[in-house]
């Protein structure tokens, strides 16, 4: 980490407040490129609205190589606040849908820091930080997300394996999911996203202490928001997920779900029956 990285609570929340801007054509290929990642049958054209949490592909990150940690992130300290906490984890987010992104669309987006916060738990200290998303299109906000990042101190490769969470046993609805290598790598091209644990198995291993590569956070929550779709054919009004354990790519896993009330309860689940990630959805 750089002399310029802190764990100070003060200088990190000066970023509170600190946007960027980005505005980006949501392509059919680029698109249709997520749709054959997924295994979907069929291609977007120009006008159709984009499948929910799609927009995770929409705007990219164009980072240097130069600009990057040794973890293959973005070195910290210009958006994301400087914190010296080694790994960094996509905890969670929640989504508010006004309205539809269609394909073709121009998107604003705008991102601020919203908080930043520290906190102590069994592993050491932990650092919270909170970005609000707005998209847009001519002006009018279609989605808003607040996402959760959490970085933390380094796992040795030889620490306990912590105690995981059983997943519901009522599902009214399931998919089995077959991650792969070559899933990983596409979804990680598509996202122009560089972090070493979903392709560097030597790294993965030897620095973050994991068994295989992981599987993308965001890419599983897109799985859930699809398993809702799929099952409801309704639109998503809102749709929260939080992470609770890492899948791999060397097995297979579950995505169910039940209806509960007004909400759609989805979750995925390893082949042992622990919860991986947790997540609600209300529908339109």
């Amino acid at each position: 980490m750089g002399q310029h990285y802190t764990n100070d609570l003060e200088s990190l929340r000066t970023w509170v407040g600190r946007s960027r801007r980005q505005i980006e054509l949501v392509s059919p290929s680029w698109c249709n490129r997520l749709g054959a990642t997924l295994d979907h049958n069929t291609e977007l054209s120009i006008g159709d609205p984009l499948p929910p949490l799609w927009h995770f592909i929409t705007h990219p990150p164009c980072t240097k190589t130069s600009d990057l940690d040794e973890d293959g992130h973005l070195k910290r300290g210009d958006f994301l606040p400087p914190v010296a906490l080694p790994s960094r984890m996509w905890a969670g987010s929640r989504f508010q849908f006004h309205g539809d992104i269609r394909v073709g669309d121009d998107v604003d987006k705008r991102s601020t820091i919203g908080d930043v916060k520290m906190k102590s738990g069994r592993s050491g200290a932990l650092c919270f930080v909170t970005v609000k998303h707005e998209l847009s299109v001519s002006g009018v906000v279609r989605i808003v997300e607040e996402q959760d990042l959490v970085f933390l101190e380094a796992t040795a490769p030889s620490s306990p394996t912590p105690t995981l969470q059983p997943a519901p046993a009522n599902a009214e609805f399931s998919r089995i999911i077959e991650p792969s290598e070559v899933m990983l790598f596409r979804y990680s091209a598509l996202t122009f996203n560089s972090h070493r644990i979903h392709y560097d198995r030597d790294y993965v291993r030897d620095v973050e202490g994991y068994r295989a590569l992981v599987v993308h956070g965001p890419l599983i929550a897109t799985l859930l928001a699809d398993l809702v779709v799929t099952e409801t054919r309704e639109q998503l009004a809102s749709f929260a997920f939080t992470a609770k354990a890492p899948l791999f790519d060397d097995a297979r896993f579950t995505i169910a779900g039940k209806r509960n009330g007004e909400n759609i309860d989805v979750w995925a689940q390893t082949t042992e029956g622990d919860l991986a990630m947790s997540a609600t959805a209300t529908v339109r």
